[in-house]
């Protein structure tokens, strides 16, 4: 499998073990982070290049997945997750990405680097590759909302709505007035 990831200056030395685990394991790794220490370097360009590059495998039909890492592994999920196509989940535990893959069929995961030891997070990552995604109805219907909302904006209609009135929270109106009531 191709294994896209990227960090910024809080990860370098965790890809660099990373790079080596992965190309052990028999995985086609492909780097989108720095190429040096830099600690005033910014991680969003890197991340969303791999996230790219993800969905552009994906797309061509080659097996892809991606890994995102920094210091707390959040910022880089939310910059993965800014890629149409992709589903970044963060893991701290075995279960979260083992069920990132099988719930969500998330195509990236983000690791905090300096949460976890190296061997942690290794072992985060390769439930990750591991899992697939199990196709239960439920779960490919709910990620084919976010696909939608994702395309043109459809959300499901809103349970709580009054039949006939709009619904105000998904309504693109920007007259809303919240003080006229």
């Amino acid at each position: 499998m191709r294994i896209h990831i990227a960090t910024d200056h809080a990860g370098l030395e965790f890809s660099t073990q990373l790079q080596h685990h992965l190309a052990a394991a028999g995985h086609d790794v492909v780097d989108h982070g720095p190429i040096e220490y830099d600690p005033l370097d910014d991680y969003p360009a890197f991340c969303i290049r791999a996230a790219q590059a993800v969905v552009r495998d994906q797309a061509a039909g080659i097996d892809a997945l991606g890994v995102v890492f920094g210091g707390s592994g959040n910022g880089e999920q939310i910059a993965a997750n800014k890629v149409v196509g992709v589903r970044a989940a963060l893991a701290w535990s075995i279960a979260t990405a083992e069920l990132a893959r099988e719930h969500n069929d998330a195509n990236v995961i983000a690791i905090g680097a300096r949460q976890h030891t190296f061997e942690e997070a290794a072992t985060f990552i390769d439930r990750f590759i591991a899992t697939p995604f199990s196709g239960e109805e439920r779960h490919a219907r709910r990620i084919a909302q976010l696909a939608a909302y994702e395309e043109d904006g459809t959300l499901q209609p809103d349970p709580r709505a009054v039949a006939g009135q709009p619904d105000v929270l998904a309504a693109d109106d920007s007259s809303f007035d919240p003080e006229a009531g």
